[in-house]
């Protein structure tokens, strides 16, 4: 994005004629590297979320709200997934003016990040033996 705004501010300043795409791929990537930190959020469990009351509580209802929040996360990334997927196809026959690009592209990343955070929350529960039993503590 750097490259691009600079090539915006060479093109308006110095050559005074504004590149008219700037603005679209701009969009599209930020998309991209939005959709994309969620994911990696995900991944490494750094997503937005309150712990103070979960840490509170007993181990038991602490591994059961980890366990919900995985499975809710998990039907959200499918959910994502699946209707950005129709999202894509449906915008798909109409273009994005000035690239000349598919609208449906502006989706894209969304229905692969749909589907990275499906994948990492399926990981999150299948890891998950390994954390209950770091959590307890033999007496």
């Amino acid at each position: 994005m750097t490259v691009i705004f600079s090539w915006l501010v060479y093109g308006r300043y110095v050559l005074n004629s504004t590149p008219t795409w700037v603005e679209q791929v701009s969009l599209l990537l930020v998309v991209l590297i939005g959709f994309l930190g969620a994911a990696i959020g995900i991944h490494k469990r750094t997503h937005l979320g309150v712990s103070y009351f979960r840490d509170r509580m007993p181990i038991v209802l602490k591994i059961i709200f980890d366990l919900t929040t995985h499975f809710m996360l998990m039907i959200f990334g499918y959910v994502m997934m699946v209707y950005s997927y129709k999202l894509v196809v449906f915008k798909w026959s109409t273009q994005i003016p000035l690239i000349h690009i598919p609208e449906g592209l502006r989706a894209v990343p969304i229905m692969i990040c749909g589907g990275l955070i499906l994948l990492f929350s399926i990981g999150h529960l299948l890891n998950y033996k390994g954390t209950i039993t770091k959590n307890i503590k033999p007496k």
